[in-house]
């Protein structure tokens, strides 16, 4: 019994060691892009995404008390590694909620494509597994209703369009 309840015990620490979303795909890009080797869209793990160059800050927010630090993927990072030639994306979440983000935002010192929240992947259930987050104490035009609704968490595909 013993012996069962150290495999047990081992097991569980393996598993709540192990990434939320190790080789899961957490986020899907398509439309005016790029053609990847694999296929029409482009799909991302976590891994991949973290492959890409990184950025973060700390800012406030809305939907949180005190400072939080976002680490991701620059958005202009992302658009620029799948060749995106739309002019807006159509980012849309894991609950089916989508928003248009003009293109014109994915610059230097923009928003990220958040996978970290306060150094940690985030669940689902806490915004997760992918979140938009612009820095919004880093540019007073980013605190408006305007770009909080832009931040879209639980992302799961963004398809890049062009819009007249």
């Amino acid at each position: 019994m013993l012996a069962t309840l150290r495999s047990l015990t081992t097991a569980s620490a393996i598993f709540l060691a192990a990434p939320l979303w190790a080789g899961e795909t957490v986020l899907t890009l398509s439309g005016a892009v790029s053609t990847p080797d694999a296929g029409e869209t482009w799909e991302f793990d976590m891994t991949g995404l973290k492959a890409l160059p990184s950025a973060g800050f700390v800012t406030t927010t809305t939907w949180t008390e005190g400072d939080q630090r976002f680490d991701g993927v620059p958005l202009i990072a992302l658009m620029e590694h799948v060749g995106a030639s739309g002019n807006a994306l159509r980012a849309v979440a894991l609950n089916h909620y989508a928003v248009s983000i003009p293109m014109s935002d994915a610059v230097q010192g923009g928003p990220i494509v958040a996978y970290l929240h306060n150094g940690k992947e985030m669940s689902i259930r806490d915004k997760g597994p992918l979140w938009i987050i612009y820095p919004f104490d880093d540019n007073e035009s980013y605190k408006s209703e305007e770009y909080y609704s832009r931040s879209i968490w639980q992302l799961d595909r963004i398809e890049v369009v062009v819009e007249n």
